[in-house]
């Protein structure tokens, strides 16, 4: 992981994890110059809001839920209701 890595992937998400942190404060002495501004602008947008601490949800994690929450679950609800085989419509 390099600081430039970290700072790209936390701006896309908008999240910055706690170990994400922990890792930046304990290298902060080897950091170039470079590297140590882009710690100082990332800890300016942790300041202003900008990103968030926190945990980052896989991409595919978040794809299931919502094929879970738009198709599956709906499915399920209407197969299982109770009633007589006539109350069911075919459209």
């Amino acid at each position: 992981m390099t600081v430039g890595e970290l700072f790209l992937e936390s701006i896309s998400t908008g999240v910055i994890t706690p170990a994400e942190l922990n890792w930046i404060t304990a290298q902060q002495a080897r950091f170039s110059r470079v590297e140590e501004a882009t710690a100082l602008r990332l800890g300016r947008l942790l300041d202003q809001g900008d990103i968030q601490l926190g945990c980052r949800l896989p991409a595919a994690r978040t794809r299931h839920d919502a094929v879970r929450e738009q198709w599956i679950e709906p499915l399920g609800r209407r197969r299982h209701r109770r009633g007589t085989p006539a109350e069911f419509t075919i459209l």
